[in-house]
């Protein structure tokens, strides 16, 4: 007996309403903004024909202030899980259009329960932030719905990829489940992002202040670096979600999507015409970096902040690695604290999912100055001797010119645990520079010379022959190799391919103590 056309076309009827759940004025209303709806977010992010959907017929229990028996289709947020590029990955969009995507209890209950899914299913999970918020109507509901989902976050962190995308408000307390993700992803109109708004901040501080100053994506991605990447539009934002997925491995326990095959060790010439013949002049560290990693390959992270320090995924012959790079166009490649801040958390990532690091140098120390002492420049640049010390993935550095002080062992010095450490003959890895450390040395010899420029300028050839030579280091047995700038990628692939079985046991022990 076939089963009763009544119940197909009732189950038919509720999906229909669940994909116009806002009405078509409100979807028409925010085409006109050049924004996608929650669902079509997700189809645009997911394989054709592969999104299953968990909890379509979920409804709110809120019978006060003018809730009850008001419908609410799903609870105001879109679950499920799906393909990108081959590979399952669960997401969850909210649905500004259905009660403002405000958080409630089946709300949370629903996001909650699809980050358990992907928990144990071993994939990552993409949330698309679009929301007004707690659901004030539902009180305290709304605030353990929240912490709920702060405490998953934090259960997921390094277990699996988590990404979030800032596609329209995000404000207060809900700013901190993407916070807690390895990355963010924020579209340039249309979003926000904030503790307090400018009312809340006039009122308590007395300072005139505008969205576009702190909660837009060009302040957080350049000023706060609260997020990781800048996306155009939706459809961009969620383009580029995937695109981060393909150099992340689907779980902690597995390894990096990388592309093996035959190597190709010939040597690159043209990296010997970048270095500049004068130590003096900056290094284009981008065109080292486009020459060494496999074409079009290089996806930078945080582009926009901290500049001094580059970090980024690439492939090198077809290895997943993570990139760190000095860049001494700008701050002449210094760590300061920002630049500090941003390469330990990527080094972090890296380990926790098992990517390999690259650490190409090119630095003359920390940051000095007034406002980085008192800003904490010792703590924050602890972070990132932490972060390498602690890291057990594979580690490989290039050190191509100045390696001077506390920030040479920043880097990933051989000290520092790199497992292959390669220099230029334009290294020099000192305490300091040449010059700084003769006007110390020699100060009383320079005082009585004749001419103590040309003097100090012979003393500082010497000393940087006699001890800042990448020979010396070799001869310490602190660096693998010394090569010409044509066979960087040859080496670092081949060392790469050497590495990739690498076992690093550690002390038991729940976790160390970084200087946050």
């Amino acid at each position: 007996m076939a089963i009763d056309p009544k119940l197909i076309e009732e189950l038919r009827t509720r999906r229909e309403v669940a994909r116009q759940a806002g009405g078509a004025d409100k979807l028409a209303a925010r085409r006109e903004k050049g924004l996608l709806s929650a669902r079509e977010r997700l189809e645009v992010f997911f394989q054709a024909g592969t999104f299953q959907e968990f909890g379509m017929h979920a409804e709110h229990a809120c019978t006060r202030f003018g809730l009850a028996g008001k419908s609410l289709p799903y609870d105001g947020v879109v679950c499920g899980t799906g393909m990108v590029n081959g590979r399952a990955v669960a997401a969850y969009a909210h649905d500004f259009t259905v009660g403002g995507g405000a958080l409630g209890r089946i709300h949370a209950k629903k996001i909650c329960d699809l980050m358990d899914f992907a928990h144990e299913s071993g994939m990552p999970v993409v949330g698309v932030n679009d929301s007004g918020g707690a659901r004030i109507q539902e009180g305290v509901d709304s605030l353990s719905g929240y912490g709920q989902v702060f405490f998953k976050n934090v259960l997921l962190s390094g277990v699996v990829p988590q990404i979030a995308v800032i596609a329209g408000p995000c404000a207060g307390g809900a700013a901190y489940s993407p916070a807690l993700t390895d990355f963010l992803i924020m579209t340039r109109e249309n979003a926000n992002m904030f503790i307090c708004g400018p009312d809340v901040i006039k009122a308590a501080t007395g300072e005139k202040a505008e969205l576009e100053q702190f909660a837009s994506a060009a302040a957080h991605a350049s000023v706060s670096g609260n997020i990781h990447l800048v996306a155009d539009d939706d459809r961009h934002a969620m383009e580029l979600a995937a695109e981060l997925l393909s150099y992340l491995p689907s779980n902690n326990l597995s390894d990096p999507p990388h592309h093996l095959a035959d190597l190709d060790l010939t040597e690159d010439p043209a990296m010997n015409e970048i270095v500049p013949a004068s130590g003096k002049d900056a290094l284009d560290v981008m065109a080292v970096i486009d020459r060494l990693v496999d074409d079009d390959s290089f996806f930078e992270i945080m582009p926009d902040f901290a500049r001094s320090l580059v970090v980024g995924f690439a492939r090198i012959e077809g290895v997943v690695v993570g990139i760190v790079a000095n860049n001494p166009m700008v701050k002449a490649g210094t760590l300061d604290i920002d630049s500090s801040d941003k390469g330990a958390r990527f080094i972090r990532t890296c380990n926790v999912y098992n990517i390999p690091i690259v650490s190409l140098v090119d630095v003359p120390g920390f940051m000095p100055g007034l406002a980085q002492e008192r800003g904490g420049i010792i703590r924050h640049g602890a972070k990132m001797l932490f972060a390498y010390a602690s890291a057990t993935v594979p580690k490989i550095t290039l050190i191509m010119r100045k390696a001077y002080g506390g920030a040479y062992l920043a880097m990933c010095s051989a000290d520092m645990g790199a497992d292959m450490v390669f220099a230029w003959p334009t290294a020099e890895i000192a305490v300091m520079g040449a010059e700084g450390a003769v006007s110390i040395l020699f100060r009383r010899e320079l005082k009585d010379a004749e001419d103590s420029k040309k003097r100090a300028k012979e003393l500082a050839e010497e000393y940087r022959l006699e001890f800042s030579s990448p020979y010396q280091a070799a001869a310490n047995a602190m660096i693998t190799d010394v090569i010409e700038p044509s066979q960087s990628r040859a080496s670092i692939a081949l060392a790469l391919r050497n590495t990739l079985s690498k076992r690093d046991s550690r002390p038991p022990k729940k976790h160390g103590n970084i200087p946050l």
